[in-house]
């Protein structure tokens, strides 16, 4: 089993750290948000923005975008994840969030925006841990951030505006225009993609795929958890009053996200173990699915929001749930792996070759 680093290994207590920093830094200097709007550019925050391009670089900078390449022969694992990330996910998160926060609309409308934001590279440390196919999840990473950039907005504005005039939701008169949600997707997926692509380009043609995996990625790797507690120090800064005399508002947040992610991964694996494609296939099809772009979520959040709102404090509530959420979920694959798929009953081309032998 892959082990993390100490910065990663402990990313729920640094998150919580970041936490309670934030709200201490908040209750000391009352006046931080009128700092932070001296600071800005339109409703995009620049420290901010900062921070979330800091956290998003590192991460699609470890993207194997040259796997596009092999999209032949992984038909049927990138169809499954395409349609378990963009038609599944969206849905149930849509419906989860009208159910339990009806009565919410900013919140309602930051847990859509998590659910709209899929997996990325993140992954990797989960697909990792729990022994599945790496290049796979490189390649289900590499496709969806490609396709995020051309669907997030349209897909924003059909769940958070079409979808609800569709079903007589009544969305108190909220409307989002798709050029609100792509000019903040372009803003901060656009930007750190096209960093990390032409990083990785350039990296590897001048020293070689060696020195770009093993020395180069791993000094830049920290920058995005900087990155992240950076944003969460801020938003939880300005965000501390309603943490702190609302505390159930933020329960309320947890509990969807919680059924979502274990959802999201039990159908995925069981979608998995039904095609028959092998533990290592199916594990990386379930942490795929199950996994989202919580920095483009908040990125969204503030951008199109401000970030003093509750749309920012939902979507900075995701990763808190979602960190220690996969991390059990780590341990419930490896488990599923010894009970459904034993090494003598196990697809592979070992296997194969034994039974063919005999």
């Amino acid at each position: 089993m892959t082990r993390l680093s100490t910065l990663d290994r402990y990313l729920p207590l640094w998150i919580a750290l970041a936490m309670a920093g934030g709200l201490a830094l908040g209750s000391l200097l009352p006046g931080i948000e009128s700092a932070l709007d001296s600071l800005r550019v339109g409703t995009i925050s620049l420290p901010i923005a900062l921070g979330l391009i800091l956290m998003m670089y590192p991460v699609l900078a470890k993207v194997r975008y040259e796997e596009l390449g092999h999209l032949g022969g992984e038909r049927r694992l990138m169809v499954s994840s395409l349609i378990l990330n963009w038609v599944v996910g969206p849905l149930l998160m849509f419906a989860l969030a009208w159910i339990f926060l009806a009565d919410q609309p900013e919140f309602r409308t930051g847990l859509i925006i998590v659910g709209l934001a899929r997996c990325i590279a993140m992954v990797l440390i989960w697909s990792d841990l729990a022994c599945a196919d790496r290049e796979a999840t490189a390649l289900l990473v590499a496709i969806n951030s490609l396709f995020q950039i051309v669907a997030y907005s349209l897909l924003g504005w059909f769940y958070l505006t079409a979808l609800p005039d569709l079903l007589g939701l009544d969305s108190q008169g909220f409307h989002v225009s798709i050029w609100e949600i792509a000019r903040t997707t372009l803003i901060f997926l656009g930007i750190p993609l096209l960093a990390g692509y032409l990083t990785r380009l350039i990296g590897i043609r001048r020293r070689g795929i060696d020195w770009y995996e093993n020395r180069f990625l791993p000094r830049i790797g920290p920058f995005a958890l900087y990155g992240l507690l950076f944003t969460i120090v801020l938003l939880f800064a300005i965000q501390g009053e309603a943490i702190t005399d609302q505390p159930l508002d933020v329960v309320r947040i947890a509990l969807p996200l919680v059924i979502y992610f274990a959802l999201m991964f039990g159908v995925s694996f069981w979608a998995g173990w039904i095609m028959r494609i092998g533990y290592e296939r199916t594990a990386t099809l379930a942490f795929t699915a199950a996994s989202n772009n919580f920095e483009l979520a908040i990125a969204v959040a503030i951008g199109v929001f401000g970030v003093t709102s509750g749309e920012a404090l939902a979507g900075v509530v995701g990763p808190l749930i979602e960190v220690p959420m996969l991390v059990g979920l780590v341990y419930v694959a490896l488990y599923l792996k010894r009970r459904l798929y034993p090494p003598a009953a196990a697809d592979s081309p070992v296997a194969i070759a034994s039974d063919s032998a005999g």
